[in-house]
C-alpha cells in the first residue's frame, strides 16, 4: 500500500488508533501510538520523531533524536486493542533523513541490496520454521539470595499424577503429531493462524512439535528477506497476544524445560535470479547445484561466528547439546536432523533450498537473516566447498559413529561467549559491501558479552547447591 491506501484504509475501517512499529537492534518490538486524526500524508512520509537513548544498542543521551519513517506496505489492521488500530512497520533514521546504521531492518534491506551487487543473484527467499511452547502458568525470580523458575503446562508428563489427571500427558520427546485429546492445543493454535491470516501472513500447516508441555509449530510460507523478518516480528506480536487473550503464555526461549527438545528456528534459503532457481541440479549431491554447495560452505565455514547472530542467547547453548534432534554438528546432509544443514527432498527445481537447522527465534530475524545471506554469499564468492573443507555430507547416523569417525566432525560453540569471542575474531565477511557495520558488530559483542554473558555466568546456579553445599 501506498500513503493514500492507507489514508483511505483508516477512513474504511474507521481505524481510531495508528501504532508505529520499530525494532530495537537486539529484536525487541517497539512502539508508539498516534490518533488516526493526527495522521495524514506528511505523517506517512516523514515520519514521527522518538527518543533513540531510550532503546537498547542505539543513541545515547546528546543525540537521542530519532525518526521512525512508516514502510505503508506493512500496514495490518490490528486486532488486539479495544478500538481498531492500524499497525505499520518502520525504519529508522536521524533527523535529517540518513537511513540509521544501527537500525536491523536497514541493515536486512543492506543485505538484499548487496546480493544484487554481487551479480550472483537477485532474489533471496526465506521459510523460517519457528517452534514455540505454550505455557500455562510462568514463574521466574532472580535475587542475591534467591533464585528460582517454574513453568506449568497441562500437557506436561510431570502432571500425570496429579488430581483429575485424565492420562493425556505428554511423555518427554513423543509430543509429535498426536490428535486430539492429547494435544490439548489445537484450538489455540487454530486461532492463532487466523490471526495470522487477518494480518495478512500465509500460512502453511500447524501442528505440535516434539517436546512435552505444549511445544508447537506453525509454518509461514517463503518470502524476500526483509519481508519475511517483517513477519517473524509480526508473527511473535500475534502469538503471544492470542495465547494472553486465552490466559496463556508463548516463548520461544530455546530451552525452558530441561530434558527435552528445544525450541529451534529452522531457516530454509534459496536463491534466485532473472526468476530462476540456481540452488538446483538434476545431477549434483541431493540434486543441488555447485553454487548451492559453495553457499552451504559459507555458511557452515563462518558457523562459529554466525552463531552468535543466530543464536544469540545465553539459553541458546542449553539447546544445542547432543540427543534431542539439536543440530550440533558442523556438517551438512540429505536428510540428518542432527547437520546444521538439511538438504530436503524436492522433486522440482522451484522448491530446492537448504534448511539451516542451528538458528533460533531469540535471534533478531533481520540480523540473522542478513548474517546468513553474507556468510552464504562468501561461500560462492570465495569458492568454499564444503566437501573439500571437511563439512561433509554426513548422511549415516551421527550416534552410531566411533569415537575416531566423530573427532572429525566439528561442533557449535558450546555457549554464547565462545560464539562471541568466534564473532571478534571473524567479521569481515559481514562488514562487505557495507551491510554491517563495525559499529554495529562491536555493538553488540559488548552489549551480550556485559549485559547477558557475565551476569549469567556470575550467579550462582541452582544445582550447584545440590553439587557443592555440604563439601
Amino acid at each position: 500500500m501506498k500513503s493514500e491506501d492507507v489514508l483511505r484504509l483508516i477512513k474504511e475501517k474507521n481505524i481510531e488508533m495508528v501504532d508505529f512499529h520499530i525494532v530495537d537492534l537486539f529484536g525487541t518490538w517497539q512502539h508508539v501510538t498516534v490518533p488516526a486524526g493526527q495522521v495524514n500524508e506528511d505523517t506517512l512520509t516523514n515520519g514521527v520523531p522518538f527518543d533513540g537513548s531510550s532503546l537498547r544498542g542505539f543513541r545515547s543521551i546528546e543525540e537521542s533524536d530519532m525518526i521512525m519513517v512508516p514502510d505503508t506496505s506493512t500496514a495490518f489492521v490490528d486486532q488486539f486493542h479495544n478500538v481498531p488500530t492500524l499497525s505499520i512497520i518502520c525504519d529508522i533514521t536521524d533527523p535529517d533523513g540518513v537511513p540509521y546504521q544501527r537500525d536491523p531492518r536497514r541493515i536486512a534491506q543492506n543485505a538484499e541490496e548487496y546480493l544484487k551487487s554481487t551479480g550472483v543473484a537477485d532474489t533471496s527467499y526465506w521459510g523460517p520454521e519457528l517452534e514455540f511452547f505454550v505455557f500455562d502458568s510462568v514463574q521466574f525470580l532472580n535475587q542475591g539470595h534467591h533464585a528460582m523458575y517454574r513453568v506449568d503446562s497441562s500437557e506436561g508428563h510431570w502432571n500425570s499424577d496429579q488430581e483429575g489427571s485424565l492420562g493425556l500427558a505428554i511423555r518427554p520427546k513423543e509430543g509429535y503429531f498426536p490428535p486430539a485429546p492429547v494435544d490439548q492445543l489445537h484450538h489455540l493454535r487454530t486461532a492463532m493462524v487466523k490471526a495470522l491470516q487477518s494480518a495478512g501472513i500465509i500460512v502453511e500447516m500447524h501442528h505440535h512439535e516434539v517436546a512435552s508441555g505444549g511445544q508447537s509449530e506453525i509454518d509461514l510460507r517463503f518470502q524476500t528477506l526483509t519481508r519475511q523478518a517483517d513477519t517473524v516480528m509480526t508473527y511473535k506480536y500475534v502469538l503471544r497476544n492470542v495465547a494472553y487473550q486465552h490466559g496463556k503464555a508463548v516463548t520461544f526461549m530455546p530451552k525452558p524445560i530441561f530434558g527435552d527438545n528445544g525450541n529451534g528456528m529452522h531457516v530454509h534459503q534459496s536463491l534466485w535470479k532473472d526468476g530462476k532457481p540456481l540452488f538446483y541440479d538434476a545431477s549434483g549431491y541431493a540434486r543441488l547445484s555447485q553454487l548451492a554447495l559453495y553457499y552451504i560452505g559459507g555458511i557452515l565455514y563462518h558457523a562459529p561466528a554466525l552463531l552468535a547472530l543466530t543464536n544469540p542467547s545465553t539459553n541458546s547453548y542449553r539447546r544445542l547439546v547432543p540427543g534431542y534432534e539439536a543440530p550440533v554438528n558442523i556438517v551438512f546432509s540429505h536428510g540428518n536432523r542432527s547437520a546444521a544443514i538439511r538438504i530436503p527432498k524436492t522433486n522440482t527445481p522451484q522448491a530446492s533450498r537448504i534448511e539451516f537447522r542451528t538458528p533460533d527465534a531469540t535471534s533478531n530475524p533481520y540480523l540473522a537473516f542478513a548474517a546468513a545471506l553474507m556468510a552464504g554469499l562468501d561461500g560462492i564468492l570465495n569458492k568454499r566447498d564444503p566437501i573439500k573443507l571437511g563439512f561433509g555430507p554426513l548422511d549415516r547416523n551421527v550416534y552410531s559413529l566411533s569415537p575416531e569417525e566423530l573427532a572429525n566432525i566439528r561442533s557449535v560453540p558450546g555457549s554464547l561467549g565462545e560464539a562471541l569471542e568466534n564473532l571478534r575474531q571473524d567479521h569481515d565477511w559481514l562488514t562487505a559491501g557495507h551491510v554491517f557495520s563495525e559499529d554495529v558488530i562491536q555493538t553488540w559483542i559488548n552489549y551480550k558479552q556485559q549485559n547477558e554473558v557475565d551476569p549469567v555466568n556470575l550467579r550462582p546456579h541452582p544445582l550447584e547447591f545440590e553439587l557443592y553445599f555440604n563439601s
